[in-house]
């Protein structure tokens, strides 16, 4: 089944949806703010642009010219590549940056930067995970063919036993994957299932820019280094792999336990293609919270560490998730609806490796 016949319930009535935004809304409106980010986000721009470039300009320059320090520079380069993606194109794909949609995309492009591509993302993330949280075969975050089983309606295979060991380093190779062959493969998919058109572009011209961000990305990462570092190659090339290697380990463990936990939900839809849920409602028993009382974790993390309150209000800037955070508790337990939160990142983690444990067996009990 595919997203395009797929909707959600509207048999089940409740006012939930409406009240939660009244109340968002009087607070944004009460408060005189707007819901987009403010000095906080742009601060967070040049703190995580610094964490990337800063390094990569020490290493090129020849300032630090050891085999051990440019290795580090290549590390902390991957706290800096999350960080861009978690914090700044993660609100601007969203349009939740800026008023401006022009600054919106041009700061969103910051993924092409990395290696990535800004179309594919916003459809794998915005359109299908968002709209499709949890459910399989539609949402791209825990549908990863048979080497992951992420939800228990998922087919289980013998080697599943064993991903609560090997799932963390294939978070690592996350955005391996993407610089390499990745975006090529989600663009024929998602040109077979028509998201291309929709979001008005062409097939060729997103192909273009898949091949044109290629070639830059590689020009200054790995080329221009490979040319002016005297070192062996393979020093910069284990360099590179470790930049991505952190960066995709960081993302996937920020991202994974927001959804796949023992107590969220993993709806399918049933044969008229129907889950039974509202919207709202979906969002709030697939998704989870965690660390929300980190001040420094919720900062690096973009706030997404309020997956909930992100996956209900997207739009909305995270500088402000934690203040909304109280409004939508209170307003989910007075309809009687979970409001699921580990409270530290290490209960995140702990949680979300016992849950692929536990999906390693052919019949997992959750709860």
């Amino acid at each position: 089944m595919t997203s395009q016949n797929i909707r959600f319930s509207r048999s089940k009535k409740s006012d939930f949806d409406a009240t939660l935004r009244k109340r968002v809304n009087d607070y944004f409106k009460s408060n005189n703010l707007d819901i987009h980010g403010d000095y906080r986000i742009w601060l967070k721009l040049i703190v995580m642009f610094a964490i990337y470039f800063v390094p990569y300009t020490l290493t090129i320059s020849g300032v630090i010219s050891s085999a051990l320090g440019v290795w580090s520079m290549y590390a902390i380069m991957g706290v800096g590549m999350a960080g861009i993606g978690l914090t700044v194109m993660h609100d601007a794909c969203h349009g939740a940056f800026s008023r401006s949609k022009k600054v919106n995309q041009i700061i969103g492009y910051s993924l092409n930067m990395l290696g990535g591509t800004a179309f594919n993302w916003i459809v794998q993330h915005n359109v299908l995970h968002h709209t499709f949280t949890n459910v399989s075969g539609v949402d791209e975050d825990i549908s990863h063919g048979a080497i992951l089983r992420l939800a228990p309606n998922q087919k289980h295979y013998f080697m599943h036993k064993f991903q609560v060991v090997y799932a963390w380093f294939l978070y690592g190779f996350m955005t391996v994957s993407w610089v390499t062959m990745k975006d090529f493969v989600r663009l024929e998919r998602y040109k077979k299932m028509g998201l291309v058109e929709t979001q008005g572009r062409t097939y060729k011209g997103v192909l273009t820019e898949i091949i044109l961000s290629k070639i830059l990305y590689y020009s200054y990462a790995l080329v221009l280094p490979l040319i002016l570092i005297d070192l062996p190659w393979y020093v910069i090339l284990g360099s590179f792999i470790t930049l991505h290697f952190i960066a995709g380990l960081i993302l996937g463990l920020i991202f994974q336990p927001a959804h796949v936990m023992e107590d969220n939900e993993f709806p399918l839809p049933d044969e008229s293609g129907t889950i039974d849920n509202q919207r709202s409602v979906h969002q709030i028993v697939t998704t989870a919270n965690f660390a929300t009382k980190s001040t420094f974790f919720s900062w690096y993390a973009g706030g997404l560490n309020f997956q909930v309150e992100h996956h209900l209000f997207p739009n909305i800037s995270h500088v402000h998730y934690k203040k909304l955070s109280k409004i939508v508790k209170a307003t989910a337990e007075e309809y009687g609806l979970p409001y699921h939160n580990q409270p530290t990142f290490a209960h995140a983690i702990f949680y979300h490796g016992r849950m692929l444990y536990k999906l390693g067996k052919r019949n997992p009990v959750l709860g």
